[in-house]
């Protein structure tokens, strides 16, 4: 797990979801809260940053301690054959 700074929209509660990160040095803004999920002492964000890759945030609320618990890269797309091609 690695250390991050988190920058969160606080509404009917505070860090209510991640807007933007830092992770060593560079500043990532988050696209898309694609999946929340609650454990007993934390709250986990899988997001899509500005850089099309995937990262799980992880608010621990005791401690008010954010880590990047996960990180997927997104694919490549791969570019379509023409039609009669054989490969």
């Amino acid at each position: 797990m690695s250390e991050i700074r988190v920058e969160c929209y606080a509404g009917y509660r505070p860090d209510q979801r991640p807007l933007r990160f830092t992770l060593r040095g560079r500043v990532f803004e988050v696209e898309l809260v694609e999946d929340q999920w609650y454990a007993p002492a934390a709250v986990y964000f899988r997001v899509r940053a500005d850089d099309g890759n995937f990262y799980v945030l992880r608010h621990d609320e005791v401690q008010d301690a954010w880590t990047l618990d996960a990180f997927r890269a997104a694919r490549a797309s791969v570019p379509a054959m023409p039609a009669g091609s054989e490969g």
